[in-house]
């Protein structure tokens, strides 16, 4: 029994100090060549939020503790404590809260600029980071962004995946309202982020394109064929694209 509340404590601390990140106002683009060379860009914003909040009381909580006072004795006890310190206790926790807030964006910033290709991360205040990140490689795996274990950012912007020998499949969840945030990891939903959503994104490509969604269609450039996705708050399917590079 103390070991699985151990266990259910060490996990709910893990997930309380995990974020949900999502765009801001953005321009990102991502160029994918017929042998499999690519270049990535984002350079904006970039929101957190704190998918700790809401989840109200932790699995367990309501279980006896050994040597403790009945749970209605418990509950008496609480409530006189609380009208008499009430006041002096939340303008405590209040400040060791938002200093503890301030420093876990820090820390997700200094995380993030240990990672290639950010070549900037400041934290701006508010939950907000601007972002200059690129970089160029070679396809012989899948590609996400962003994504970094230390910050514990958990829902990527861009994801290419290879399909088969072939094909390469880009899909953008991050650019776009349509999945159900609120449905997301633990329920972190976050109205104010989704209302933020304001960016472009480009793909360029000289490989084929074998499907994609814009509506307009690609278009012709001198390194072969451009989609330009606009990204608002309105914008409910992700962008998204599969290509067939050459033998």
């Amino acid at each position: 029994m103390i070991f699985l509340r151990s266990a259910v404590v060490l996990a709910a601390s893990l997930l309380l100090s995990a974020c949900l990140v999502t765009p801001g106002k953005f321009d990102s683009t991502l160029d994918i060549r017929a042998d499999r060379s690519f270049s990535f860009t984002y350079k904006g914003e970039i929101l957190a939020s704190d998918m700790g909040k809401g989840l109200g009381s932790m699995p367990g909580n309501d279980d006896p503790i050994d040597g403790a006072p009945p749970k209605d004795q418990q509950s008496s006890l609480h409530t006189a404590l609380q009208s008499k310190t009430q006041g002096k206790t939340e303008e405590r926790f209040d400040v060791k809260d938002d200093k503890n807030d301030e420093q876990q964006m820090q820390a997700i910033a200094a995380a993030l600029l240990k990672e290639k290709g950010f070549r900037s991360a400041r934290y701006m205040g508010n939950h907000r980071f601007e972002i200059d990140y690129a970089i160029s490689g070679r396809l012989t795996h899948a590609f996400l962004f962003p994504f970094n274990s230390d910050a514990q950012i958990v829902l990527p912007f861009v994801v290419v995946e290879l399909r088969g020998e072939d094909r390469a499949r880009v899909k953008a969840p991050g650019y776009s309202n349509g999945y159900d945030k609120s449905q997301g990891p633990m329920g972190g939903g976050n109205d104010d982020a989704a209302k933020a959503l304001d960016g472009t994104f480009t793909l360029t490509t000289n490989a084929e394109i074998v499907s994609q969604n814009q509506e307009d269609g690609a278009q012709d450039t001198p390194q072969g064929k451009r989609i330009v996705w606009k990204v608002t708050p309105l914008t409910s399917e992700a962008p998204a694209a599969t290509l067939k590079f050459r033998p």
